[in-house]
């Protein structure tokens, strides 16, 4: 019989203990944030939306080869040597134009890894995250700030000046070639290397 009440008492007692938390809520005003009009603070170091400064962008590729889920596309073109890029806001001289420098924010996994590999700081996590889409196409963001029209004139010049760079490079080297006489030593041996197959010397027995 004394055991049968001490059942009883204990497992109401079990029940108050799991309803602690509950009955303090009892008698707490409940609070609900409108959202969106009212939202909570985020703390400093969230990490959510990626946004990458063009202006501080020097094609290094260091966030696309951090990135561990392949995230980030980039593509750059060498600039001229008539080309002036400036600076960047670290002091870094741009020598490449950034045509592409997409990211896919469906496939970004928010790790942050990006970031501090970057030597110009330029790309930076956001507390943005209220960016949902219905087509998720919409959530590859396109940071590159060059039209369509000047990346096809860059890529041209930049193809137009590397033919030209070669064609001047065949010329001189042909050209030494030509001037190099015939019965030089070092012709000869160019000539009998080139002919002569080399064997190794022959082992003592």
């Amino acid at each position: 019989m004394k055991q049968y009440f001490k059942d009883i008492f204990k497992s109401i007692w079990t029940i108050f203990v799991g309803m602690k938390v509950t009955f303090r809520h009892l008698f707490i005003p409940a609070v609900t944030i409108q959202y969106p009009d009212v939202k909570l603070k985020l703390p400093e170091r969230a990490r959510n939306r990626l946004y990458v400064n063009m202006d501080d962008c020097i094609g290094c590729f260091q966030c696309d080869l951090a990135c561990p889920v392949d995230c980030i596309y980039i593509e750059t073109v060498k600039a001229l040597p008539t080309d002036d890029l400036g600076i960047t806001s670290t002091g870094h001289k741009k020598r490449l134009w950034v045509p592409k420098f997409d990211i896919d924010i469906a496939k970004c996994c928010y790790c942050g890894l990006c970031v501090p590999v970057c030597p110009t700081e330029c790309i930076v996590m956001t507390d943005v995250y209220e960016f949902s889409e219905f087509n998720r196409h919409h959530l590859i963001y396109n940071y590159a700030t060059l039209t369509p029209a000047e990346i096809a004139d860059i890529k041209a010049k930049a193809a137009a000046y590397e033919k030209e760079q070669a064609a001047k490079k065949a010329a001189a080297s042909a050209q030494a070639k030509a001037a190099q006489p015939a019965g030089t030593p070092a012709a000869e041996t160019t000539a009998k290397t080139e002919t002569t197959p080399s064997t190794p010397p022959p082992r003592s027995a």
